[in-house]
């Protein structure tokens, strides 16, 4: 078979970057953040399907915190072409058991945006809660960027230096995706219809990088493809001497590191209050 990519083949290639298909049970896992999910939609005082924006996904579903304080905004995963906020607001209550409020964002899926058009839709969406999450008890000026898999990617572009919402004090990345060359050479670019010069202008480790502070998280169970992401847009940070630190969760894998994030001990709830100060 014709190698494509760091001598490995196209059908190599797309094994190296199918995470449902490496994770036996990642279909019966999501089944059960879902169900998780709806409870905490149902929580008094969620705020669901705030509009930020014209397109039908441009929604925001809002979880306050007790008291006033930073705001989390996650944007979720599923390759810019799956999966939805919806999946994902079981994450809310591990942040907000340290005072955080969270803002779930919701944005249009390839095909019908483009990545480019993607990366603008969410950057929107922060400068609407910038405007607005006071009203909901949010300060708009302690915001922490996070988001998982596809989210880690768009987590990082809002992060990109100097694009950065000036309301953004830190970025947690999780298991995401820094350069998108083997995505454009893979099953993902079906959809995707990435050209090499969007791979230039929308690789989070191909531009400028923010000096703010970013944990780059992943489990040490994912796949290696996934892990190298990581490891390699943590260390281009630490050579241009930026804030920051590598969180390797051993044991976890692309799903079961997610439940991190859902209760206060979790690694990813604790990194996320400590980059909100």
């Amino acid at each position: 078979m014709t190698a494509v990519y760091k001598g490995i083949s196209r059908t190599e290639l797309d094994a190296a970057y199918n995470n449902s298909l490496a994770v036996a049970n990642s279909t019966e896992l999501m089944a059960g953040f879902d169900e998780l999910s709806a409870q905490t939609r149902r929580m008094p005082g969620a705020r669901i399907g705030l509009r930020y924006g014209p397109k039908p996904r441009s929604l925001i579903d809002y979880f306050p915190a007790a008291h006033p304080g930073p705001v989390v905004v996650f944007i979720h995963g599923g390759y810019w072409q799956a999966r939805a906020k919806e999946n994902f607001s079981f994450l809310a209550n591990g942040l907000m058991a340290h005072g955080l409020h969270v803002a779930m964002v919701g944005y249009t899926l390839a095909p019908d945006a483009s990545l480019a058009q993607i990366v603008e839709e969410v950057r929107t969406s922060i400068d609407w809660l910038a405007a607005h999450a006071a009203g909901f008890g949010g300060d708009a000026q302690r915001m922490v960027v996070s988001g998982w898999s596809a989210g880690g990617h768009l987590t990082a572009m809002c992060m990109a230096h100097p694009g950065v919402h000036p309301g953004v004090v830190g970025g947690l990345a999780i298991s995401g995706i820094y350069d998108l060359e083997p995505v454009r050479l893979s099953y993902l670019n079906d959809k995707l219809a990435l050209a090499a010069d969007d791979v230039k202008l929308l690789s989070p480790i191909m531009l400028p990088l923010s000096p703010k502070p970013m944990v780059i998280a992943y489990g040490a169970s994912e796949l290696p493809e996934l892990q190298a992401q990581s490891q390699a847009f943590f260390a281009a940070r630490q050579v241009a001497g930026l804030p920051g630190q590598l969180l390797a969760l051993t044991g976890l894998n692309h799903f079961t590191i997610l439940p991190e994030m859902a209760h206060a001990g979790g690694a990813l709830a604790v990194a996320a209050k400590q980059l909100a100060g």
